[in-house]
């Protein structure tokens, strides 16, 4: 599999990566079979992937768990570990604690890429805590950034990372030359970073990890409708807010550019004879500023084809029609990368 590096740093990320939120077993995704889990992880790496990516809020530390079970036997070297930190957790001495808790969950002695999960900020932190205390008195980013030099310093962490942050809150860091990688969400009806915040990685050196590549089963072909979309997965601005309880957005939504979207999309594959997430996969990874892209699998089966996504290239006739295609969607959202929050309270600016 074709690996791709971030610049600022020797890291060499499969252009595939293993998402592995689902590890552990949750309300978002079901229950999930460890023995299942550990035949991916270990397929993952006879295919050529090397990257897999959890947090410490997924499934309540479940994820690491599993996955940290999962990667007994399998050389260390071979393996990077992405995990998150959830921003509440940025005090400095809460951070070191919170990082040798998740090298605890998974197993080992260090963690490759060491992420902020979401920008620090009040509104931000509303979704990881109750407490005003700390909702009124946030972490320091700058502190959290010279803990996470420390921690790098002290071998615990191989890169420190970020997830969600958009331009303005890179700003925000001291120094971006340390920056390994930016988790963003890109797939086809999430194109936002592509206004400014792709190009100012690019610039910086910051390698960009993208996340939701098939939008969590929905640019794989397998829902007709919007309504049979599981409700969980209706709640980001494509939909409208009412379509579902878990929404936040209070928005009207672009139900009608995401289902034309979705449309041309099948009629592109129906031409082609790529299946929906071969082509989702595949214009990902046209794209040379996307480091590495993350699928979850709940199957070797299901693992094997989004492998298969990533092994050519499409054509850029391909591209330009899976671009048109979406554009509309692309200019309904804006520039606003939180596709789970309204305009108004986008977390990432």
């Amino acid at each position: 599999m074709e690996k791709r590096t971030c610049k600022n740093l020797d890291l060499e990320l499969s252009v595939l990566g293993l998402g592995c939120w689902s590890f552990g077993g949750g309300s978002y995704w079901g229950e999930r079979d460890q023995k299942e889990v550990e035949q991916i992880v270990r397929a993952s790496v006879d295919l050529g992937i090397n990257y897999f990516d959890t947090a410490e809020v997924y499934n309540e530390g479940r994820s690491e768990i599993s996955l940290g079970e999962a990667i007994q036997g399998i050389p260390r070297d071979r393996i990077v570990i992405g995990t998150k930190v959830s921003p509440s957790n940025c005090y400095p001495d809460i951070l070191v604690k919170h990082c040798e808790d998740s090298l605890k969950r998974l197993q080992t002695d260090h963690i490759d890429i060491y992420m902020i999960h979401w920008p620090i900020h009040p509104h931000s932190l509303r979704h990881y805590t109750n407490d005003e205390q700390i909702i009124n008195n946030p972490p320091s980013i700058v502190d959290a950034y010279e803990t996470m030099m420390k921690l790098q310093e002290q071998g615990k962490i191989r890169h420190f990372g970020v997830s969600n942050f958009g331009s303005p809150k890179l700003d925000e860091l001291p120094d971006l030359v340390n920056v390994a990688v930016n988790q963003l969400p890109y797939n086809l009806l999430c194109r936002a970073v592509e206004y400014d915040v792709l190009d100012k990685c690019d610039r910086n050196g910051i390698g960009v990890v993208g996340y939701m590549g098939l939008m969590q089963g929905i640019l794989t072909g397998k829902f007709p409708t919007f309504d049979s979309i599981p409700p969980k997965r209706r709640r980001t601005r494509h939909f409208h807010h009412k379509r579902t309880e878990e929404a936040r957005h209070g928005e009207e939504g672009c139900e009608a550019e995401t289902a034309q979207a979705l449309d041309e999309i099948q009629k592109i594959c129906d031409e082609t004879g790529y299946s929906m997430t071969e082509i989702s996969i595949r214009w990902i990874l046209a794209n040379p500023l996307i480091t590495c892209t993350l699928a979850g699998a709940s199957s070797t089966s299901q693992l094997e084809e989004n492998v298969k996504s990533a092994e050519e290239p499409l054509t850029q006739d391909i591209v330009e029609a899976l671009n048109e295609a979406t554009r509309p969607v692309k200019e309904a959202l804006g520039n606003h990368i939180d596709i789970f929050e309204g305009a108004e309270n986008d977390r990432t600016i």
